[in-house]
């Protein structure tokens, strides 16, 4: 039985993601800011990238929430 639900976790895990659209640029903020946009996989006003919900992706969301849209 716990063959059946270890192959089930990773399939509903990676259901679960997060839209992040680039929609103000980072320059005249921090530096850290611009590098966790780059972590993230944003490098163009109006690039829309899907990651993983994880706590991580959502603090680096969090970070620069001012310059990113989430949907």
């Amino acid at each position: 039985m716990s063959d059946s639900n270890s192959s089930n976790k990773p399939a509903a895990s990676a259901a679960k993601t997060v839209k992040v659209t680039l929609v103000k640029s980072a320059i005249g903020y921090e530096k850290s800011q611009g590098l966790t946009l780059k972590a993230l996989g944003l490098s163009r006003i109006g690039q829309t990238v899907e990651r993983a919900d994880t706590p991580a992706v959502r603090g680096m969301i969090q970070t620069v929430i001012h310059l990113v849209r989430v949907g």
